[in-house]
């Protein structure tokens, strides 16, 4: 029987998402449908890169790099939501819990350090379009790519690492859908104001020193297309450029509001808010922007349906002679 209480007492609850909303059902069932769409969309994205030859250049890979974190960052967190939501159970084991932690924080990092490199990427390709094929080649690319995985893991392992290792005092009730690292502080009893400015520091590291990269070679960007001569050059620019902008938007808005305002101003209310806009509506949002503004991607998406159309009509002439 004591094994059995220690056993409970190792679990979190997860109190979920607005407990006190009254049309909940809705709500999950909607967030379920964004869920849907965004591993749909994100997977056809990936898909048309991976098929169409024309997307086989560094700034189409690192956008399915992208769409491979945003789907899996949506799955960290929408079917443990759902699974709570329906079965009644809102508990999480310690082991869930900081699997949650790491994967979420990795991916969030990573997607962070990615948005950067693909600011670079369009900084080389508009500003300096000569030494691009050196600069952006694919093994730098790859490159790339593992740095902000590796850089993203790297940081998510030492922050769940110290969080998870904390004593709890308070009861094991977290105000969130999913277990979060600033949730997890606010349980213990420890002295954890040091811990706290290294958060500080490690948020400034790793959103705004890159913001701050993306903006300057936005700027830079810009001042180059200004002096373009060619129109159609300067639209498609203007046109990739608008929609990396908006997912950079979509993405560092709230990661800068989470972690960086006041304390006074963090409710569980607001960080729910800001979370589910972060981790559920932007991974379902970045596919349709890339792939509504692009000339490229859309081209490549009726390629694909009309050689599907033509290869059925092949089979089906084959069909009637035989």
């Amino acid at each position: 029987m004591e094994k059995n209480n220690k056993t409970v007492t190792t679990d979190f609850i997860l109190l979920g998402l607005w407990p006190e909303f009254s049309h909940l059902v809705i709500l999950i069932f909607l967030i379920l449908l964004v869920y849907l769409m965004a591993v749909i969309g994100n997977a056809v994205l990936i898909l048309l890169i991976w098929l169409d030859s024309r997307l086989h250049c560094p700034m189409y890979f690192l956008l399915s790099q992208l769409s491979l974190i945003d789907v899996a960052l949506i799955s960290t967190t929408v079917p443990k939501m759902a699974t709570n939501f329906f079965s009644g159970k809102r508990t999480i084991s310690q082991i869930g819990c900081g699997s949650q932690i790491l994967f979420s924080l990795t991916l969030g990092i990573s997607e962070c350090l990615l948005l950067t490199l693909m600011s670079y990427d369009r900084y080389i390709a508009i500003c300096n379009p000569l030494r691009y094929s050196v600069m952006m080649s694919h093994t730098i690319c790859k490159q790339m790519v593992i740095g902000s995985w590796v850089g993203g893991a790297i940081t998510s392992l030492v922050h769940t690492a110290y969080v998870m290792h904390l004593p709890i005092c308070h009861p094991r009730e977290i105000p969130h859908f999913l277990c979060e690292v600033m949730a997890l502080l606010k349980l213990t009893c420890e002295d954890i104001s040091a811990y706290v400015n290294s958060v500080v520091v490690s948020s400034f590291l790793v959103v705004l020193i890159p913001l701050s990269l993306i903006l300057a070679s936005y700027i830079h960007i810009f001042l180059a297309v200004v002096h373009m001569n060619s129109p159609e050059g300067k639209n498609k620019a203007l046109a990739t450029c608008f929609s990396h902008l908006c997912v950079v938007s979509l993405y560092f808005g709230p990661a800068v509001l989470v972690y960086m305002r006041p304390g006074s101003f963090k409710t569980p209310k607001i960080n729910q808010s800001l979370f589910m806009f972060n981790a559920i509506l932007t991974p379902m949002l970045n596919p349709l922007i890339y792939s509504l503004r692009n000339k490229d991607v859309i081209a490549a998406m009726k390629s694909i349906v009309i050689s599907r159309c033509f290869l059925k009509k092949v089979k089906h002439h084959r069909a009637c002679y035989t």
